[in-house]
């Protein structure tokens, strides 16, 4: 089982995803979110294919499909934390903190 917590950012919500693959290969996923379009997409994302998702060309999968009907905010850091998630559940990735801080001078 791999677990990604993800702050959003601006907007203060967090998206918690827990995904876990008996073959590296079928993700099963549980997204939870105080996030309302994170709510929608967590009733779409409930299993994946690691391999379709990892290894398509960028927004071509299945996450960023159910992304881009659910969610205005097309920078939204959500995306890549789920995809990020389903890559150590599935083996094909270690598991590391990622983050992303943005300063204006």
């Amino acid at each position: 089982m791999a677990t990604g917590i993800i702050h959003a950012g601006v907007c203060g919500f967090t998206i918690n995803v827990k995904a876990v693959s008996d073959d590296d290969h079928q993700i099963k996923l549980e997204i939870t979110s105080d996030c309302p379009n994170y709510q929608k997409i967590a009733k779409e994302l409930i299993e994946l294919d690691a391999y379709k998702e990892i290894f398509n060309k960028l927004h071509m999968g299945r996450v960023y499909e159910v992304f881009a009907k659910y969610s205005p905010h097309p920078s939204c850091p959500g995306v890549s934390g789920i995809l990020k998630t389903v890559e150590v559940a599935a083996g094909l990735a270690l598991s590391q903190t990622a983050t992303i801080s943005i300063t204006k001078e």
